[in-house]
């Protein structure tokens, strides 16, 4: 049974519509397709080899770390695979070494550029290192996964707050909204950028850190939408049916009035998602984002900044953040589509 079987018609309905935005559906496939490869970072791009066959025995460095002695070798410190004389002792056995298209990590340097760092694309990076030597195609994966991973998460977590308050106020209504509408008109007016700054000199920024400060912000986009559609329905027949049959509030408000207003909540998602991504991003590039040699597509944003003799740093964030924010913005419309009642009761 296909997919689309299985839904109601009204879905069934929407999801022709989202399918109908051909931008949208191929910008979809496509975010989705970068995402997937990005969650296997490690075997894409790594300084260690996928697989080793050494004696006759496997290996699988990116997984385990094997000390130097295990090939025949003098330390017991994790064995440098890069290092000729590894290479010498596996070979040596008739082992073999299976490696990553791209023989570097995200904090990798190569110590044997053939000119200083920042240096040019090449065979060996194939988009050139940043000032420190590191290979930037392997930050831009392993950038691009915390950036969508961080951006979600935080849509996530947002989401749900911001359509609990919203639900709240719209439901109660009286002073309860009053109150609450009241408090986030003064919280929204709060300088995050200042409290950030502030607060960064007392606690060194993380990704959970990040995320539960730019969370205590992010929760009021949805509010709006999510209040308006209780406000709307908490007197329809069927709200006021439920309450005669002795349904609780909590049951009313997230069984029968919430599916309304998760259409508009679905549709907003995608941009808030871009939002999240943005917001990251400016922290990284403003330096007080991730720790510092934390793969980010902010920190290569500031670095092509900061380096104009290496434009394929600058280029590279540049068209990366400009297809990302497009496939999602793009996204962002064929969800709109798909819940536009003049098109899905058309």
């Amino acid at each position: 049974m296909a997919f689309q079987d299985r839904l109601s018609p009204l879905n069934r309905r929407r999801f022709a519509n989202f399918k109908a935005n051909r931008r949208g559906w191929w910008s979809f496939w496509i975010f989705a397709a970068l995402f997937v490869v990005t969650l296997f970072a490690e075997v894409i791009a790594n300084d260690k080899p996928i697989f080793v066959m050494y004696d006759g025995k496997p290996h699988l460095p990116i997984f385990v770390a094997y000390p130097e002695t295990e090939f025949g070798g003098d330390f017991e410190t994790e064995a440098d695979y890069r290092d000729p004389e590894v290479v010498r002792l596996i070979a040596e056995k008739g082992g073999f070494m299976v490696w990553p298209p791209v023989r570097f990590s995200y904090q990798t340097i190569n110590r044997n550029l053939p000119v200083p760092a920042p240096a040019p694309p090449s065979a060996e990076n194939w988009l050139g290192t940043d000032d420190q030597g590191r290979d930037v195609v392997a930050r831009l994966i392993y950038g691009f996964r915390i950036s969508v991973l961080f951006g979600l998460t935080l849509t996530v977590l947002s989401s749900i707050v911001g359509v609990a308050a919203g639900a709240v106020q719209g439901y109660y209504g009286g002073w309860v909204d009053l109150l609450l509408q009241r408090f986030i008109e003064i919280w929204d007016g709060l300088p995050q950028l200042y409290m950030l700054i502030i607060l960064a000199a007392f606690v060194e920024p993380n990704f959970w850190w990040l995320l539960g400060l730019l969370l205590l912000f992010q929760w009021m986009g949805l509010v709006g939408v999510v209040r308006a559609e209780f406000l709307r329905a908490r007197n329809f027949d069927y709200v006021r049916a439920a309450k005669a049959l002795g349904a609780s509030d909590a049951s009313v408000m997230f069984r029968h009035v919430l599916p309304n207003a998760m259409v508009a909540t679905l549709t907003f998602m995608p941009f808030i998602l871009s939002g999240s991504v943005v917001a990251l991003t400016s922290l990284d590039f403003l330096g007080f984002g991730l720790p510092p040699g934390s793969p980010s597509l902010g920190e290569l944003l500031a670095q092509g900044k900061a380096n104009l003799n290496a434009p394929w740093l600058g280029l590279t964030s540049f068209f990366t953040l400009g297809i990302m924010l497009s496939l999602l913005i793009f996204i962002g419309e064929a969800v709109r589509d798909a819940f536009d009642p003049r098109k899905t009761f058309r």
